[in-house]
């Protein structure tokens, strides 16, 4: 492939560039990446929502007829490429890139009216009700109910680490309407409105005391019978197309390069026992090593792009090619918060809002943080399992 980009998408990316530059001087004092957790940090992801809808941006890669402009899939990579690296919201993932396609690919014309407007705007936020206590990578064997009653399906059950849930004001989930199935043939797909009776929500902490997960109950919360998506018992083949959109790890790489270079700035300015942390052989050791992992990561990001707008005969190729990438660029997000720990030594133990904390306390956060990387949206073994099996062919 020809990593060279055109004029044309060196003229869009600048202008993402040149957004996201002046819009991001406006970002709160503690920062705008844990948006579920501070309400300012909400308020302002909010605000670059309403501005990526203005836009159009939030709906560039959408068919024309829902507000979107078809924007290839390397234009879109471009944008997040760009958002990732300024460290920028407005983007709701589990809406915009998650239930968005979703309902494109399975929806009927009214879901697909009622919703996929308010997302464009950025005006709606949804949460994903998958993970339950006993059901997170192995997600077919999940146990909370929906049984049909008339015109409604009456839900029952737990689901948890639902991320921003507290925030959101919609939510899409798998619920079991037929036990007697194996499986993941008794799945149905629901969109629940979250100010339904019967929905309680308790926050589950970070390690470093941030509110971003939620479990989540319901208790007899009625769901209309035309807030299913899909066929009733089908909803695990919704999901898969769901999932399949969830893939691109172009975030990781960016915002990984991004947090390499300040650590390096970081390295250059500061001295220890008289000489530039630079200087030291470790520190170069490490800098270097990971230099070279994030350039690595950036071109396995556009493999995956480009592969995908190949069409059709590519796409699983690019399937597996996505697993890798999420593989790749989760675990270095956790060598990269590691090494910036190690780094920065006890200084790094400092939280953001302290003058003595370098880099805005984002390593001390990140470490804490970083664990869940390689679980969130697939664990690192489940990705593997897809490469082996699918990729490379190998026996169960």
């Amino acid at each position: 492939m020809d990593f060279r980009l055109t004029p044309e998408q060196e003229a869009l990316k600048k202008e993402f560039e040149n957004f996201f530059r002046e819009e991001m001087k406006r970002t709160p004092p503690l920062g705008a990446e844990n948006i579920y957790d501070n309400d300012e940090a909400w308020d302002f992801h909010c605000y670059i929502a309403g501005k990526l809808g203005e836009k159009g941006w939030i709906s560039r890669p959408w068919p024309k007829a829902y507000g979107g402009q078809e924007a290839s899939i390397l234009e879109q990579l471009l944008f997040s490429q760009v958002k990732a690296y300024h460290r920028a919201p407005g983007i709701d993932i589990q809406g915009v890139c998650m239930l968005a396609p979703t309902l494109l690919a399975s929806g009927n014309e009214e879901q697909k009216q009622q919703h996929l407007p308010p997302i464009a705007h950025g005006e709606t936020m949804w949460c994903q009700g998958w993970s339950e206590p006993n059901a997170g990578s192995d997600l077919a064997s999940l146990k909370t109910r929906a049984v049909r009653n008339g015109d409604y399906y009456i839900i029952n059950g737990q689901k948890t680490w639902t991320s921003g849930a507290h925030r959101a004001q919609w939510c899409f989930m798998l619920a079991r309407t037929d036990p007697e199935q194996p499986r993941h043939r008794g799945l149905s797909f629901f969109l629940v409105d979250m100010s339904s009776p019967g929905i309680e929500l308790r926050p589950v902490k970070a390690l470093n005391g941030t509110h971003m997960f939620n479990e989540m109950y319901f208790d007899d919360v009625k769901v209309p019978r035309e807030n299913m998506v899909g066929e009733e018992n089908r909803g695990w083949y919704v999901s898969l197309m769901t999932m399949n959109f969830e893939r691109s790890s172009i975030g990781f790489m960016a915002e990984a390069k991004r947090n390499l270079e300040e650590l390096v700035e970081y390295c250059k300015e500061t001295k220890r026992n008289g000489k530039p942390l630079s200087e030291q052989p470790l520190v170069r050791s490490l800098l270097s090593q990971l230099t070279i992992e994030v350039e690595v990561g950036l071109a396995l990001s556009y493999k995956v792009a480009w592969l995908q707008q190949k069409g059709e005969a590519f796409i699983m190729p690019a399937a597996v090619t996505a697993c890798s990438g999420k593989v790749y660029g989760s675990e270095l997000g956790q060598r990269l918060a590691y090494a910036g720990s190690r780094i920065l030594g006890l200084y790094g133990q400092v939280k953001a809002g302290s003058k003595w904390a370098p880099l805005k306390g984002r390593f001390e956060s990140s470490y804490q943080e970083c664990v869940s990387l390689n679980m969130g949206g697939g664990t690192s073994e489940i990705q593997r399992n897809v490469i082996a099996l699918r990729g490379l062919e190998l026996p169960r």
